[in-house]
């Protein structure tokens, strides 16, 4: 349930492990045997299809719990949308982030038209409790219909220049699904991607931006983070 600790109850390996392999698998753009290999480079012996189960069981749970932790979400919301193959379909991936690139949501749907647009936003007011001062969109009409019909209090900037920031949100997840090998159902990829949107943020500061030792500092207090939502101590073969 959420707000609770993980419960490694039943498993073979310890939590360290299970977490560290989670980790391995959202942080790099890395398939589950791949993941295999590095444990087994370290001498843990688990399958790939093993490493799949953790994270279909733990992943949901870890993101969860770094959501619990993050703070409150900017005002100002940048909404885009990226068209990904699913079996050789196209979807669309509709992702919320805020001014400080802080992704709020996501959502794979099979159209971009007013409806999708309107189940977006309704989803995404429903999860932040509120309602943004500035909601940033490029200029598909469709989010000009959802706008006036679920938040027509709040300024609406349609530009294509302006939303560059939710526009470059989408560069992590177009390697990831190269690395894939793209997904194989619209709800395998809504599972995965709304974990990863979680999980992988939080070990990419935006480093461009800090000196060494901020970098360093930032990044021993997000492990610190990640070893407290996972329940685990923190490994020192993990750096």
């Amino acid at each position: 349930m959420e707000g609770t600790a993980p419960s490694y109850r039943g498993f073979r390996f310890p939590a360290e492990i299970i977490a560290h392999a989670v980790w391995l698998y959202h942080r790099f753009p890395l398939s589950y045997r791949e993941v295999e290999e590095l444990l087994l480079a370290r001498g843990i012996t688990v399958s790939h299809e093993t490493i799949r189960q953790w994270c279909d069981r733990f992943g949901p749970q870890y993101a969860a719990g770094l959501r619990r932790r993050r703070p409150q979400g900017g005002d100002t919301w940048h909404l885009d949308e990226v068209f990904v193959k699913i079996n050789g379909v196209r979807h669309y991936l509709w992702r919320a982030v805020d001014q400080d690139g802080t992704v709020l949501d996501i959502l794979v749907q099979s159209k971009r038209d007013a409806k999708a647009a309107k189940r977006f936003l309704a989803k995404l007011m429903k999860k932040q409790r509120r309602v943004p001062r500035v909601l940033v969109t490029d200029k598909l009409r469709s989010y000009g219909v959802a706008h006036r019909k679920l938040m027509p209090s709040v300024e609406h900037r349609s530009h294509k220049g302006l939303n560059n920031r939710a526009e470059n949100s989408h560069q992590p997840t177009r390697r990831r699904e190269r690395a894939m090998k793209y997904f194989r159902s619209p709800g395998a990829a809504q599972k995965f991607l709304a974990v990863f949107s979680q999980i992988s943020p939080h070990f990419r500061p935006r480093r461009h931006l800090m000196a060494a030792s901020e970098y360093r500092a930032g990044m021993h207090h997000r492990f610190a983070t990640w070893n407290e939502i996972t329940d685990t101590s923190a490994m020192t073969t993990a750096a």
